[in-house]
């Protein structure tokens, strides 16, 4: 039967539970020391210490040599699927630019939305394609992808139908979130008429996302000089009415009070926060939203990086994620993102390994079948190159992810 494998030795070390972690209980992992993990057509259905189960017939079996598993890596904040680059914009910025300077002369995201309105589906797919590739061979087993490079009904759909395509391959190296984010600017043709652009994608976008189920969520740059607090709520609470989920773009480059708003219209995950305020983000951890923190934008732009060790005090819940895109963070290096959380974000390598698994999972509404690893669960696991997983951040940016399992079958395998 196909899928269906039992892996034995190995010091299996886990976030447990089937909503996100918050606070404390962030640091918490299981650890089974001499472990096994049973799967049957791709589920979890064992999990324990030695002894180990006989191998049944049908199932393959791996011997980890003592090596330790890890959940697979859950991205929940990306924008993989654009075309073009923007690496002329990037020297700029080394030279003093800032990102909204640049964005304000007409480069930024409109400069990959004059490329990406041009691109075939098939263009784009091959493209986000090597981007998955890379990201299944860093360990990553589940990614979010936002479209936002459109700004129009035709190319936002089409992003959206190539994440679709995506997620729906049989040979899939990496499960594809799809999040509706028409709202990442406001483009040429409304220049100057953001509230006349978000009414557009009310009424001539959304009806089409949510008939053809092409997004879970919708995403909005709420920040000052692209959508104000009102234009955003407008928009969100809009999308909830069309089966979207909210997220936000939030106080990224000021505070707009954008955390504030995520905790009003019960978002599931708020993003950046590198400008957010006390209150705002203790309203988030009252009503549950996840922080999903960027610390390679923070790195890229050169931004004071989140506030991670507070919000774990106050009880938030903390994911983490890349963002690659093209322009602030064109990177997906999760070792990167792993050893700049430890480093200068203050956060232990016990709450990084549940930021980027079982929270991650939550960001994405997926925690109760992905995230960790438990009995019931998707066989999404990962294997080190070693037996102590304190050396994910010793790795600074170097890859020490030997194997992906995706849906108990081995995927990628790094030499």
């Amino acid at each position: 039967m196909p899928n269906n494998l039992l892996i034995t030795n190995a010091k299996i070390v886990t976030p447990t539970g089937f909503s996100a972690r918050k606070g404390s209980e962030m640091g918490k992992l299981k650890i089974f020391s001499k472990g096994y993990v049973e799967i049957e057509d791709g589920r979890i259905v064992q999990v324990g210490e030695a002894p180990y189960p006989k191998s049944n017939p049908g199932f393959n079996h791996l011997d980890a040599g003592g090596k330790c598993l890890l959940p697979g890596f859950v991205d929940s904040h990306t924008h993989f699927v654009f075309g073009g680059e923007r690496s002329e914009e990037f020297s700029w910025r080394l030279k003093g630019e800032s990102y909204m300077s640049i964005m304000q002369k007409g480069g930024g995201i409109a400069s990959t939305v004059r490329v990406t309105r041009n691109e075939t589906a098939d263009s784009l797919i091959a493209k986000a394609t090597v981007f998955l590739f890379s990201m299944s061979r860093m360990g990553i087993t589940t990614v979010e992808g936002k479209s936002g490079y459109g700004l129009d009904k035709e190319t936002e759909i089409r992003q959206l139908e190539v994440m679709r395509h995506l997620s729906e391959a049989k040979d899939r190296l990496v499960d594809v979130v799809p999040t509706f984010l028409g709202a990442h600017a406001v483009p040429k043709e409304f220049e100057g008429r953001a509230d006349d652009y978000i009414d557009y994608i009310i009424t001539e976008v959304l009806h089409e996302i949510e008939s053809r189920k092409l997004a879970e969520f919708c995403d909005v740059f709420c920040e000052k000089g692209v959508f104000t607090v009102p234009q955003s709520r407008k928009l969100l609470l809009a999308a909830k009415k069309h089966g979207l989920q909210p997220k936000l773009h939030a106080d990224e480059i000021v505070d707009t009070d954008g955390a504030a708003l995520a905790a009003e219209v019960g978002a599931i995950s708020a993003d950046h926060l590198l400008q957010a305020s006390d209150e705002g983000l203790r309203m988030m951890a009252e009503q549950n939203v996840v922080a999903t923190l960027l610390p390679l934008t923070a790195f890229a732009l050169k931004e004071p990086y989140p506030r991670a060790r507070f919000m774990i005090n106050e009880g938030m819940a903390v994911a983490l994620a890349t963002d690659l895109n093209p322009g602030s963070c064109f990177s997906g290096s999760v070792p990167l993102t792993i050893a700049l959380a430890c480093i200068y974000m203050g956060m232990t390598i016990e709450e990084v390994i549940t930021a980027l698994t079982l929270n991650g999972a939550a960001a994405l509404n997926r925690a109760d079948a992905i995230g960790s690893i438990e009995v019931g669960k998707k066989a999404d696991i990962i294997m080190l190159n070693s037996d102590n997983y304190h050396i994910l951040p010793y790795y600074v940016g170097m890859n020490c992810v030997q194997m992906t399992i995706k849906d108990g079958r081995i995927v990628s395998q790094n030499s």
